[in-house]
This record gives C-alpha cells, structure tokens and sequence, in this order.
C-alpha cells in the first residue's frame, strides 16, 4: 500500500487521439485542396502537399509518442519506488529508505537525484526548474515522516 505518491507528466494541451483527428482532417483539406490545383494543371501543388503533410505527420507522431511521458514516484513501506516511462518504455527503480540520498541543485537544467548504493535516477524532468527544489523538499519531508514512524 502507497503511503504517499507523486506522478510527474508533460503538461500537454492535445491528446494523442484529438491530435490524430485534427492530422486527418488536415490531410483531408490539404489533399483536396491540392487535387482542385493538380486538376488545373499545378501538379506541383500536389508533390508540395505530400511533402508538407509528411514532414507535419512525423513531428505530431513524435510528439504524440511522448504526450503520455510521465514519472511515479511512491513510498511504499521502507522503499520508494520510482517508474519511469518514456514512450513505449518503462523503468522502475526501488531505492530503501534506510540510504538514499536526494540531491536537488540549484541550476536551473539541473534534474533531482535519487541515490542509493550503486544505483541512481534522475526524476524532475516535467516539473519547471523553480518548482524541482520544492519537490525535493516535500519528498524529504515524507521520508523523514516515515523515519520517524
């Protein structure tokens, strides 16, 4: 059972699916568009178009890949687990109480460390810079309940 739970993600202003609506009925305009000026004899219009809609489809497929991104970090017991997902992958990491250690930076690309032994991970990355050391801050507050308890 989850004593206490964060979920970090991009702060995105289209879903994956509305963004797929809005690419076909783009296409859709842009080809007829371009088939009106092909049938009059501009069938470059038509090679341009293509091209377009190409270039515009693989940058909404990147950005839709990523628009689910997000990081899970969550006390469970004497351990904090950190899930971290980024496009079809999926890391999880468990770190004990008992020796982690939290750096949080103050520069402003600088990410939060979570350590522990040999293994660390860097969670932060959706959160803007200012809002990184308050996080941080919260997070050690939790662990230290904890220790306490």
């Amino acid at each position: 059972m989850a004593q206490q739970e964060w979920t970090l993600k991009r702060n995105c202003s289209i879903s994956p699916r509305q963004l797929a609506r809005f690419y076909a009925s783009l296409c859709f305009v842009s080809l007829l568009l371009a088939g009106i000026f092909t049938l009059g004899g501009a069938w470059l219009v038509l090679v341009f178009s293509v091209v377009e809609l190409s270039a515009v489809g693989a940058a909404f497929l990147y950005y839709a890949r990523h628009a689910c991104d997000r990081e899970n970090i969550w006390l469970s017991g004497n351990c904090v687990v950190v899930e971290l997902i980024e496009a079809d992958r999926s890391r999880q990491f468990s770190f004990e109480i008992s020796t982690l250690l939290i750096e949080a930076s103050g520069l402003p690309s600088a990410l939060i460390r979570i350590r522990s032994g040999g293994t660390q991970v860097e969670v932060g990355r959706y959160l803007p810079y200012y809002k990184r050391r308050e996080f941080a801050s919260e997070l050690r507050q939790s662990l230290a309940r904890i220790a306490c308890s």
